[in-house]
């Protein structure tokens, strides 16, 4: 109800739910959720149209929602959720450009697919008026350069993209993207790497320093070079599935999202999250309605409720990741405030960079080369 705080476990080791137990649960979650009328659809998004039925249906990445967000939305405006999952935005892109983006209402974009959406005009232009809340945005997101003035999106949260190891299972303690290089001998089908073209072959970029958008040419194939010289080691490409093998020592080293390594740092203390010293992805997901939505007013009524401190700061304590919301940050208990793996120093800020679009031609040959490094 306004102005209630959602009850929530303390940011613990013990109370951490990650997204490992998160899939792991699904079963579970599944009948907990039908009965709340709010469902997480691991399996793939639903193959019609979206009429408007009155249920706001989400369309999102793993662990950014669960049963006690979407149930308090529903308890306060009785309107039903359904959530479906995507691991990430070029399947969540190819899904909307395939006739999706009349099933959902709300959808999780990053900051620079954001951006190539606009150029689509695949997103829903916001009536500011309709929002409440915008205030409350730390100052670096009031007017991002992936969406001036927030016209077509809201931050939602952000993070940064490093590596995950298993200190028992690890021949040393990375530092630096090149760890992986370095030892690749060692680490040889123990390491898996984001199924994300722009972060993959980014943080290779980066090894490089250069950009995580370069427009070079030279440069891009430079990383292509170097990622298959890696590949022969490399176990899979996975954004999600990892923790188990990773727990188990299977795997040493994963490329991670803070969001997610810091849920298994928190439930085993044998995991180690890094971000790389030269530098990492500092990422923004946002809040964006698709052009088509079936049902704007449920959007509208989501995106108010995530911008109210109280909530937005439960799901912070719940789901570990990093709010871009000031008023929300200010009522975490300072052992949240004072994570280094949720909130980064200046210095190692300094050193990441968004992933903004970056030209058609460099573009083209991202594509290019990604499908061959995962084909390989």
């Amino acid at each position: 109800m306004p102005g209630t705080r959602l009850q929530t476990p303390s940011f613990s080791r013990l109370s951490a739910v990650s997204r490992r137990r998160f899939l792991q649960g699904s079963a579970a979650v599944m009948a907990s959720l039908a009965a709340t009328n709010c469902r997480q659809n691991l399996a793939g998004p639903p193959a019609g149209g979206g009429a408007n039925d009155g249920t706001l249906h989400i369309y999102t990445w793993a662990n950014y929602t669960d049963d006690g967000l979407a149930q308090a939305f529903t308890e306060r405006t009785g309107i039903p959720v359904v959530v479906d999952i995507y691991d990430s935005n070029e399947v969540m892109l190819t899904r909307l450009q395939a006739g999706g983006g009349d099933a959902y209402s709300i959808i999780y974009p990053s900051d620079y697919m954001v951006s190539e959406m606009l150029e689509l005009d695949l997103l829903t232009e916001l009536d500011q008026s309709r929002l409440t809340g915008l205030e409350n945005l730390r100052a670096q997101w009031s007017n991002p350069a992936y969406d001036p003035n927030n016209a077509h999106s809201v931050p939602f949260c952000w993070g940064t993209t490093g590596l995950l190891y298993n200190r028992e299972a690890s021949p040393g303690e990375p530092t630096d993207w090149d760890f992986l290089w370095d030892n690749q001998a060692k680490l040889s089908r123990r390491i898996t790497m984001l199924d994300d073209m722009r972060e993959t072959l980014g943080a290779t970029l980066k090894s490089l320093g250069y950009s995580y958008n370069s427009n070079n040419l030279a440069e891009i194939e430079a990383a292509y070079n170097r990622l298959l010289e890696l590949r022969p080691h490399i176990a899979a490409f996975k954004t999600t599935g990892f923790e188990n093998e990773l727990l188990s020592g299977d795997l040493s080293v994963s490329m991670a999202y803070s969001s997610d390594a810091i849920a298994l740092t928190l439930e085993d203390d044998r995991m180690q999250y890094i971000i790389p010293a030269s530098g990492a992805s500092l990422w923004t997901d946002t809040l964006a309605i698709p052009a088509t939505a079936p049902n704007v007013d449920a959007a509208y009524q989501w995106i108010n409720f995530l911008l109210e401190p109280e909530v937005a700061s439960a799901a912070v304590e719940r789901l570990f990741f990093a709010t871009a919301n000031q008023a929300a940050f200010d009522l975490l208990p300072a052992e949240i405030q004072n994570n280094a793996d949720l909130y980064p120093s200046d210095e190692i800020l300094a050193k990441s960079e968004g992933i903004v679009a970056v030209n058609t031609a460099s573009t083209d040959l991202f594509d290019q080369f990604w499908t061959e490094v995962t084909s390989a």
